[in-house]
Protein backbone atom coordinates (compact mmCIF):
# COMPACT_ATOMS: atom_id res chain seq x y z
CA UNK A 1 0.00 0.00 0.00
CA UNK A 2 2.70 2.51 0.98
CA UNK A 3 4.76 1.58 -2.04
CA UNK A 4 1.98 2.89 -4.29
CA UNK A 5 3.35 6.43 -4.10
CA UNK A 6 3.35 7.30 -7.78
CA UNK A 7 2.88 10.75 -9.27
CA UNK A 8 1.10 9.19 -12.24
CA UNK A 9 -1.92 8.22 -10.16
CA UNK A 10 -4.96 10.09 -11.45
CA UNK A 11 -7.46 8.97 -8.84
CA UNK A 12 -7.14 7.52 -5.38
CA UNK A 13 -9.99 5.01 -5.38
CA UNK A 14 -7.64 2.17 -4.39
CA UNK A 15 -6.45 4.12 -1.36
CA UNK A 16 -9.97 5.35 -0.55
CA UNK A 17 -11.53 1.89 -0.65
CA UNK A 18 -8.72 0.06 1.14
CA UNK A 19 -9.29 -1.67 4.45
CA UNK A 20 -6.93 -1.27 7.38
CA UNK A 21 -3.62 -2.98 6.59
CA UNK A 22 -0.33 -3.68 8.38
CA UNK A 23 1.12 -0.58 6.73
CA UNK A 24 -1.67 1.58 8.16
CA UNK A 25 -0.91 0.30 11.66
CA UNK A 26 2.81 0.91 11.12
CA UNK A 27 2.21 4.51 10.03
CA UNK A 28 -0.18 5.03 12.95
CA UNK A 29 2.42 3.89 15.51
CA UNK A 30 5.27 5.84 13.92
CA UNK A 31 3.13 8.97 13.77
CA UNK A 32 1.64 8.53 17.22
CA UNK A 33 4.90 8.53 19.18
CA UNK A 34 5.14 12.30 18.92
CA UNK A 35 1.76 12.59 20.63
CA UNK A 36 2.80 10.15 23.33
CA UNK A 37 5.61 12.61 24.11
CA UNK A 38 3.30 15.62 23.86
CA UNK A 39 0.88 14.19 26.45
CA UNK A 40 3.68 12.91 28.68
CA UNK A 41 5.22 16.37 28.78
CA UNK A 42 1.81 18.02 29.23
CA UNK A 43 1.29 16.04 32.42
CA UNK A 44 4.82 15.80 33.77
CA UNK A 45 5.58 19.52 33.82
CA UNK A 46 2.94 19.96 36.54
CA UNK A 47 4.77 17.43 38.75
CA UNK A 48 8.14 18.96 37.85
CA UNK A 49 6.97 22.40 38.92
CA UNK A 50 5.59 21.02 42.20
CA UNK A 51 9.11 19.70 42.89
CA UNK A 52 10.95 22.78 41.66
CA UNK A 53 8.95 25.56 43.34
CA UNK A 54 10.33 25.04 46.84
CA UNK A 55 13.85 24.31 45.50
CA UNK A 56 14.18 27.33 43.25
CA UNK A 57 11.68 29.70 44.93
CA UNK A 58 9.73 30.00 41.69
CA UNK A 59 7.30 32.93 41.45
CA UNK A 60 3.86 32.93 39.79
CA UNK A 61 5.08 34.55 36.56
CA UNK A 62 7.98 32.14 36.16
CA UNK A 63 5.71 29.19 36.95
CA UNK A 64 3.22 30.33 34.32
CA UNK A 65 6.01 30.74 31.75
CA UNK A 66 7.52 27.30 32.40
CA UNK A 67 4.16 25.62 31.96
CA UNK A 68 3.05 27.66 28.94
CA UNK A 69 6.18 28.56 26.93
CA UNK A 70 6.28 25.16 25.20
CA UNK A 71 2.71 25.73 24.02
CA UNK A 72 3.57 29.11 22.53
CA UNK A 73 6.60 27.61 20.81
CA UNK A 74 4.42 24.74 19.54
CA UNK A 75 2.31 27.28 17.70
CA UNK A 76 5.42 28.47 15.84
CA UNK A 77 6.48 24.87 15.17
CA UNK A 78 3.07 23.95 13.75
CA UNK A 79 3.04 26.94 11.41
CA UNK A 80 6.61 26.41 10.24
CA UNK A 81 6.58 22.64 9.74
CA UNK A 82 3.05 22.71 8.36
CA UNK A 83 3.95 25.13 5.60
CA UNK A 84 7.27 23.46 4.73
CA UNK A 85 5.55 20.05 4.44
CA UNK A 86 3.25 21.48 1.75
CA UNK A 87 6.19 23.05 -0.07
CA UNK A 88 8.81 20.28 0.07
CA UNK A 89 6.79 17.19 0.92
CA UNK A 90 5.58 15.42 4.03
CA UNK A 91 8.44 12.90 3.99
CA UNK A 92 11.21 15.51 3.42
CA UNK A 93 10.46 17.18 6.74
CA UNK A 94 9.28 14.10 8.67
CA UNK A 95 11.62 13.14 11.50
CA UNK A 96 13.23 16.56 11.87
CA UNK A 97 10.56 17.60 14.36
CA UNK A 98 11.29 14.65 16.70
CA UNK A 99 15.01 15.56 16.69
CA UNK A 100 14.10 19.09 17.81
CA UNK A 101 11.70 17.67 20.40
CA UNK A 102 14.27 15.23 21.75
CA UNK A 103 17.01 17.85 21.94
CA UNK A 104 14.69 20.19 23.83
CA UNK A 105 13.67 17.52 26.36
CA UNK A 106 17.27 16.50 27.08
CA UNK A 107 18.42 20.12 27.35
CA UNK A 108 15.60 20.86 29.83
CA UNK A 109 16.96 18.16 32.14
CA UNK A 110 20.28 20.00 32.42
CA UNK A 111 18.77 23.43 33.18
CA UNK A 112 20.73 25.20 35.94
CA UNK A 113 17.89 27.60 36.80
CA UNK A 114 14.32 28.53 35.95
CA UNK A 115 15.16 30.82 33.02
CA UNK A 116 17.26 28.19 31.27
CA UNK A 117 14.38 25.76 31.72
CA UNK A 118 11.98 28.26 30.13
CA UNK A 119 14.35 28.71 27.17
CA UNK A 120 14.86 24.99 26.57
CA UNK A 121 11.13 24.33 26.79
CA UNK A 122 10.74 26.73 23.89
CA UNK A 123 12.92 24.39 21.78
CA UNK A 124 10.89 21.38 23.00
CA UNK A 125 7.69 23.16 21.99
CA UNK A 126 8.89 23.82 18.44
CA UNK A 127 9.30 20.06 17.96
CA UNK A 128 5.95 19.19 19.52
CA UNK A 129 4.13 21.72 17.35
CA UNK A 130 5.84 20.53 14.18
CA UNK A 131 4.54 17.02 14.73
CA UNK A 132 0.86 17.96 14.56
CA UNK A 133 0.28 18.88 10.90
CA UNK A 134 2.73 16.40 9.38
CA UNK A 135 1.69 13.29 11.32
CA UNK A 136 -2.03 13.98 10.93
CA UNK A 137 -1.77 14.61 7.19
CA UNK A 138 0.41 11.58 6.43
CA UNK A 139 -2.09 9.31 8.17
CA UNK A 140 -5.07 11.02 6.55
CA UNK A 141 -3.63 10.85 3.02
CA UNK A 142 -2.90 7.13 3.29
CA UNK A 143 -6.11 6.03 5.05
CA UNK A 144 -9.20 4.64 3.36
CA UNK A 145 -12.26 6.89 3.62
CA UNK A 146 -14.22 4.37 5.73
CA UNK A 147 -11.50 4.19 8.39
CA UNK A 148 -9.73 7.55 8.08
CA UNK A 149 -11.32 9.04 11.18
CA UNK A 150 -10.37 6.05 13.33
CA UNK A 151 -6.76 5.94 12.12
CA UNK A 152 -6.11 9.67 12.50
CA UNK A 153 -7.77 9.57 15.93
CA UNK A 154 -5.54 6.64 16.96
CA UNK A 155 -2.45 8.69 16.05
CA UNK A 156 -3.67 11.35 18.43
CA UNK A 157 -4.88 8.78 21.00
CA UNK A 158 -1.27 7.78 21.65
CA UNK A 159 -1.57 10.70 24.07
CA UNK A 160 -3.41 8.31 26.39
CA UNK A 161 -0.24 6.25 26.86
CA UNK A 162 1.69 9.40 27.73
CA UNK A 163 -0.96 10.57 30.18
CA UNK A 164 -0.83 7.22 31.99
CA UNK A 165 2.92 6.54 31.83
CA UNK A 166 3.69 10.06 33.10
CA UNK A 167 2.10 9.67 36.54
CA UNK A 168 3.23 6.01 36.75
CA UNK A 169 6.87 7.01 36.27
CA UNK A 170 6.50 10.02 38.56
CA UNK A 171 4.90 7.90 41.30
CA UNK A 172 7.61 5.25 40.98
CA UNK A 173 10.42 7.81 41.28
CA UNK A 174 8.71 9.65 44.15
CA UNK A 175 8.68 6.41 46.19
CA UNK A 176 12.48 6.10 45.90
CA UNK A 177 15.12 7.79 48.03
CA UNK A 178 16.37 9.86 45.12
CA UNK A 179 16.57 13.60 45.69
CA UNK A 180 13.87 15.76 44.11
CA UNK A 181 16.58 17.48 42.07
CA UNK A 182 17.42 14.18 40.36
CA UNK A 183 13.78 13.07 40.04
CA UNK A 184 12.60 16.11 38.11
CA UNK A 185 15.55 15.87 35.71
CA UNK A 186 14.88 12.18 35.04
CA UNK A 187 11.17 12.82 34.50
CA UNK A 188 11.65 15.62 32.02
CA UNK A 189 14.43 13.89 30.03
CA UNK A 190 12.41 10.70 29.53
CA UNK A 191 10.22 12.59 27.05
CA UNK A 192 13.02 12.35 24.50
CA UNK A 193 13.05 8.53 24.43
CA UNK A 194 9.84 7.65 22.51
CA UNK A 195 10.31 10.52 20.06
CA UNK A 196 13.89 9.62 19.13
CA UNK A 197 12.97 5.93 18.90
CA UNK A 198 10.90 6.54 15.76
CA UNK A 199 13.28 8.93 13.98
CA UNK A 200 14.71 6.34 11.59
CA UNK A 201 11.28 4.86 10.77
CA UNK A 202 9.93 8.30 9.94
CA UNK A 203 12.81 9.05 7.61
CA UNK A 204 12.12 5.83 5.67
CA UNK A 205 8.39 6.35 5.08
CA UNK A 206 7.33 6.78 1.47
CA UNK A 207 5.91 10.11 0.33
CA UNK A 208 2.11 10.14 0.08
CA UNK A 209 0.63 9.64 -3.42
CA UNK A 210 -1.62 12.65 -2.97
CA UNK A 211 1.29 15.01 -2.37
CA UNK A 212 3.27 13.57 -5.29
CA UNK A 213 0.39 14.14 -7.70
CA UNK A 214 -0.35 17.64 -6.40
CA UNK A 215 3.33 18.65 -6.53
CA UNK A 216 4.09 17.01 -9.88
CA UNK A 217 6.80 14.85 -8.31
CA UNK A 218 7.79 11.21 -8.22
CA UNK A 219 9.87 9.26 -5.72
CA UNK A 220 12.78 7.04 -6.73
CA UNK A 221 13.89 3.85 -5.01
CA UNK A 222 16.16 5.71 -2.61
CA UNK A 223 13.32 7.98 -1.46
CA UNK A 224 14.49 11.10 -3.33
CA UNK A 225 11.90 13.27 -5.07
CA UNK A 226 12.27 14.47 -8.64
CA UNK A 227 10.07 16.32 -11.10
CA UNK A 228 7.64 14.08 -12.96
CA UNK A 229 6.50 14.46 -16.55
CA UNK A 230 3.38 16.17 -15.15
CA UNK A 231 5.40 18.93 -13.48
CA UNK A 232 4.44 22.47 -14.53
CA UNK A 233 6.56 25.34 -13.19
CA UNK A 234 3.59 27.74 -13.07
CA UNK A 235 1.29 25.27 -11.29
CA UNK A 236 3.67 23.55 -8.90
CA UNK A 237 6.22 26.16 -7.85
CA UNK A 238 5.03 27.87 -4.67
CA UNK A 239 6.48 30.39 -2.25
CA UNK A 240 6.33 30.22 1.55
CA UNK A 241 3.44 32.70 1.65
CA UNK A 242 1.52 31.16 -1.24
CA UNK A 243 -0.22 28.57 0.94
CA UNK A 244 -1.46 31.18 3.40
CA UNK A 245 -2.84 33.28 0.54
CA UNK A 246 -4.64 30.28 -0.97
CA UNK A 247 -6.37 29.58 2.32
CA UNK A 248 -7.61 33.11 2.99
CA UNK A 249 -8.40 34.15 -0.59
CA UNK A 250 -11.08 31.47 -0.97
CA UNK A 251 -14.25 32.11 1.07
CA UNK A 252 -14.98 28.44 1.68
CA UNK A 253 -11.48 27.50 2.85
CA UNK A 254 -11.31 30.67 4.94
CA UNK A 255 -14.58 29.73 6.67
CA UNK A 256 -13.26 26.23 7.33
CA UNK A 257 -9.96 27.64 8.60
CA UNK A 258 -11.76 29.94 11.03
CA UNK A 259 -13.97 27.10 12.25
CA UNK A 260 -11.11 24.63 12.74
CA UNK A 261 -8.83 27.22 14.35
CA UNK A 262 -11.42 28.76 16.69
CA UNK A 263 -12.68 25.44 18.01
CA UNK A 264 -9.12 24.19 18.59
CA UNK A 265 -8.23 27.45 20.40
CA UNK A 266 -11.26 27.16 22.68
CA UNK A 267 -10.78 23.45 23.35
CA UNK A 268 -7.11 23.79 24.27
CA UNK A 269 -7.81 26.76 26.53
CA UNK A 270 -10.00 24.54 28.70
CA UNK A 271 -8.05 21.29 28.29
CA UNK A 272 -4.47 22.49 28.78
CA UNK A 273 -5.51 24.87 31.54
CA UNK A 274 -7.15 22.04 33.45
CA UNK A 275 -4.50 19.39 32.75
CA UNK A 276 -1.31 21.36 33.36
CA UNK A 277 -2.92 22.99 36.38
CA UNK A 278 -4.40 19.71 37.64
CA UNK A 279 -2.15 19.59 40.76
CA UNK A 280 -3.48 23.08 41.54
CA UNK A 281 -7.08 22.10 40.76
CA UNK A 282 -6.81 18.93 42.85
CA UNK A 283 -5.34 20.93 45.73
CA UNK A 284 -8.88 22.23 46.19
CA UNK A 285 -9.57 18.79 47.73
CA UNK A 286 -7.11 19.51 50.50
CA UNK A 287 -3.69 21.10 50.77
CA UNK A 288 -2.41 18.32 53.04
CA UNK A 289 -2.13 15.82 50.18
CA UNK A 290 1.43 14.98 49.15
CA UNK A 291 2.74 15.27 45.59
CA UNK A 292 2.65 11.47 45.38
CA UNK A 293 -1.02 11.34 46.48
CA UNK A 294 -2.00 13.99 43.93
CA UNK A 295 -0.03 12.16 41.23
CA UNK A 296 -1.81 8.87 41.97
CA UNK A 297 -5.17 10.68 41.93
CA UNK A 298 -4.38 12.05 38.49
CA UNK A 299 -3.31 8.59 37.33
CA UNK A 300 -6.68 7.22 38.39
CA UNK A 301 -8.55 9.96 36.54
CA UNK A 302 -6.54 9.47 33.35
CA UNK A 303 -6.86 5.65 33.44
CA UNK A 304 -10.57 5.52 34.33
CA UNK A 305 -11.85 8.49 32.30
CA UNK A 306 -9.38 9.91 29.77
CA UNK A 307 -8.06 6.69 28.19
CA UNK A 308 -11.56 5.24 27.59
CA UNK A 309 -12.54 8.59 26.07
CA UNK A 310 -9.80 8.28 23.45
CA UNK A 311 -10.86 4.67 22.75
CA UNK A 312 -14.53 5.55 22.29
CA UNK A 313 -13.58 8.46 20.01
CA UNK A 314 -11.52 6.17 17.76
CA UNK A 315 -14.23 3.48 17.65
CA UNK A 316 -17.06 5.90 16.81
CA UNK A 317 -15.32 8.56 14.70
CA UNK A 318 -16.38 6.95 11.40
CA UNK A 319 -19.82 5.94 12.68
CA UNK A 320 -21.15 8.98 14.54
CA UNK A 321 -19.06 11.47 12.56
CA UNK A 322 -16.74 14.31 13.51
CA UNK A 323 -19.38 17.01 13.88
CA UNK A 324 -21.70 14.97 16.09
CA UNK A 325 -18.84 13.97 18.40
CA UNK A 326 -17.49 17.53 18.62
CA UNK A 327 -20.92 18.99 19.38
CA UNK A 328 -21.59 16.37 22.05
CA UNK A 329 -18.12 16.78 23.56
CA UNK A 330 -18.27 20.56 23.86
CA UNK A 331 -21.78 20.37 25.34
CA UNK A 332 -20.75 17.87 28.01
CA UNK A 333 -17.55 19.78 28.76
CA UNK A 334 -19.67 22.88 29.40
CA UNK A 335 -21.93 20.86 31.73
CA UNK A 336 -19.12 19.25 33.74
CA UNK A 337 -17.06 22.44 34.04
CA UNK A 338 -20.23 24.32 34.95
CA UNK A 339 -21.03 21.83 37.72
CA UNK A 340 -17.52 22.22 39.15
CA UNK A 341 -17.90 25.99 39.01
CA UNK A 342 -21.39 26.41 40.46
CA UNK A 343 -22.07 23.55 42.91
CA UNK A 344 -21.42 25.14 46.33
CA UNK A 345 -18.39 23.67 48.11
CA UNK A 346 -18.03 20.91 45.50
CA UNK A 347 -14.34 20.54 46.36
CA UNK A 348 -15.36 19.45 49.87
CA UNK A 349 -17.32 16.52 48.35
CA UNK A 350 -14.36 14.38 47.33
CA UNK A 351 -16.06 11.63 45.34
CA UNK A 352 -18.61 13.80 43.49
CA UNK A 353 -15.78 16.21 42.65
CA UNK A 354 -13.54 13.47 41.25
CA UNK A 355 -16.39 11.90 39.25
CA UNK A 356 -17.40 15.21 37.65
CA UNK A 357 -13.76 16.16 37.03
CA UNK A 358 -13.18 12.73 35.52
CA UNK A 359 -16.18 12.99 33.19
CA UNK A 360 -14.87 16.34 31.97
CA UNK A 361 -11.80 14.40 30.76
CA UNK A 362 -13.88 11.63 29.20
CA UNK A 363 -15.93 14.04 27.11
CA UNK A 364 -12.88 16.10 26.20
CA UNK A 365 -11.15 13.03 24.76
CA UNK A 366 -14.40 11.61 23.34
CA UNK A 367 -15.04 15.00 21.84
CA UNK A 368 -13.14 18.03 20.61
CA UNK A 369 -9.69 16.94 21.75
CA UNK A 370 -9.86 14.22 19.08
CA UNK A 371 -12.01 15.93 16.45
CA UNK A 372 -10.09 19.21 16.36
CA UNK A 373 -7.06 17.12 15.35
CA UNK A 374 -8.95 15.09 12.73
CA UNK A 375 -10.85 17.92 11.04
CA UNK A 376 -7.89 19.91 9.60
CA UNK A 377 -6.36 16.75 8.13
CA UNK A 378 -9.46 16.38 5.93
CA UNK A 379 -11.12 19.68 5.08
CA UNK A 380 -8.33 21.51 3.22
CA UNK A 381 -7.12 20.91 -0.37
CA UNK A 382 -3.98 18.80 -0.67
CA UNK A 383 -1.73 21.71 -1.70
CA UNK A 384 -2.47 23.55 1.56
CA UNK A 385 -3.43 20.65 3.82
CA UNK A 386 -0.49 20.75 6.23
CA UNK A 387 -0.48 24.56 6.06
CA UNK A 388 -4.13 24.66 7.14
CA UNK A 389 -3.59 22.03 9.80
CA UNK A 390 -0.56 23.94 11.04
CA UNK A 391 -2.56 27.16 11.40
CA UNK A 392 -5.38 25.40 13.26
CA UNK A 393 -2.90 23.58 15.53
CA UNK A 394 -1.06 26.85 16.17
CA UNK A 395 -4.28 28.53 17.26
CA UNK A 396 -4.95 25.55 19.52
CA UNK A 397 -1.55 25.89 21.15
CA UNK A 398 -2.07 29.62 21.62
CA UNK A 399 -5.37 28.78 23.32
CA UNK A 400 -3.50 26.29 25.49
CA UNK A 401 -0.88 28.95 26.31
CA UNK A 402 -3.59 31.38 27.41
CA UNK A 403 -5.34 28.68 29.46
CA UNK A 404 -2.20 27.47 31.22
CA UNK A 405 -0.99 31.00 31.93
CA UNK A 406 -4.34 32.26 33.26
CA UNK A 407 -5.64 29.23 35.22
CA UNK A 408 -3.36 29.86 38.25
CA UNK A 409 -4.57 33.46 38.32
CA UNK A 410 -8.22 32.35 38.12
CA UNK A 411 -7.53 29.96 41.01
CA UNK A 412 -5.92 32.75 43.04
CA UNK A 413 -8.73 35.17 42.18
CA UNK A 414 -11.89 33.19 43.01
CA UNK A 415 -10.66 29.63 43.24
CA UNK A 416 -12.28 26.70 41.49
CA UNK A 417 -15.48 28.55 40.42
CA UNK A 418 -13.49 31.14 38.44
CA UNK A 419 -11.22 28.63 36.68
CA UNK A 420 -13.92 26.08 35.83
CA UNK A 421 -16.44 28.80 34.98
CA UNK A 422 -14.04 30.15 32.36
CA UNK A 423 -13.63 26.62 30.96
CA UNK A 424 -17.41 26.22 30.75
CA UNK A 425 -17.85 29.50 28.86
CA UNK A 426 -15.24 28.66 26.22
CA UNK A 427 -16.80 25.19 25.80
CA UNK A 428 -20.14 26.81 24.96
CA UNK A 429 -18.41 29.04 22.42
CA UNK A 430 -16.76 25.98 20.87
CA UNK A 431 -20.16 24.31 20.54
CA UNK A 432 -21.56 27.34 18.70
CA UNK A 433 -18.62 27.62 16.29
CA UNK A 434 -18.80 23.90 15.48
CA UNK A 435 -22.50 24.06 14.61
CA UNK A 436 -22.16 27.01 12.25
CA UNK A 437 -18.73 26.66 10.63
CA UNK A 438 -17.73 23.00 10.38
CA UNK A 439 -19.12 20.27 8.07
CA UNK A 440 -19.48 16.53 8.53
CA UNK A 441 -16.64 14.67 6.80
CA UNK A 442 -17.21 10.98 7.57
CA UNK A 443 -17.30 8.56 4.66
CA UNK A 444 -16.05 11.06 2.07
CA UNK A 445 -12.78 11.03 0.17
CA UNK A 446 -10.34 13.89 0.68
CA UNK A 447 -10.98 14.96 -2.92
CA UNK A 448 -14.75 15.09 -2.34
CA UNK A 449 -14.21 17.24 0.73
CA UNK A 450 -12.02 19.64 -1.24
CA UNK A 451 -14.95 20.25 -3.59
CA UNK A 452 -17.60 20.44 -0.87
CA UNK A 453 -19.98 23.30 -1.68
CA UNK A 454 -20.98 24.32 1.81
CA UNK A 455 -19.08 24.33 5.10
CA UNK A 456 -22.21 24.78 7.18
CA UNK A 457 -24.33 22.01 5.72
CA UNK A 458 -26.60 20.34 8.28
CA UNK A 459 -25.22 17.18 9.89
CA UNK A 460 -27.67 14.82 8.26
CA UNK A 461 -27.14 16.21 4.76
CA UNK A 462 -23.34 16.39 5.09
CA UNK A 463 -23.21 12.81 6.28
CA UNK A 464 -25.35 11.44 3.48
Amino acid sequence: MVAAADAGITDFSELDNAGVTKEHWKIMLISGMGFFTDAYDLFIIGVVMALLKPMWQVGKVEEGLVESTALLAAAIGALLFGRIADMLGRKRIYGVEVLVLGAGAIACAFSPNIWWLIGFRFILGIGIGGDYPVSATIMSEYAGKAHRGMLVTLVFAMQAAGLILGPLLAAALLTTHLSHDIIWRLLISFGAVPALAVYSARRHLKETPRFLKAAGREEDGSGKLKKSEHFDEKTHSVSFWDGFHRLVDNKRTLSLLIGASATWFLMDFAYYGNTVSSPLVLSALGSDHTILQKTLTQLGIFAIFAAPGYAVAALTMDKLGRKTIQVLGFAMMAVTFGLLAFIPNVAKMIYPFLIIYGFSYFFTEFGPNATTFVYPSEIFPVKVRTTGHGIAAAMGKIGGFVGVFTFPFFMDWHGLPAAEGAAAIVSILGLIVTIFLLPETKGKSLEELSDQPSASAPIEKAAA
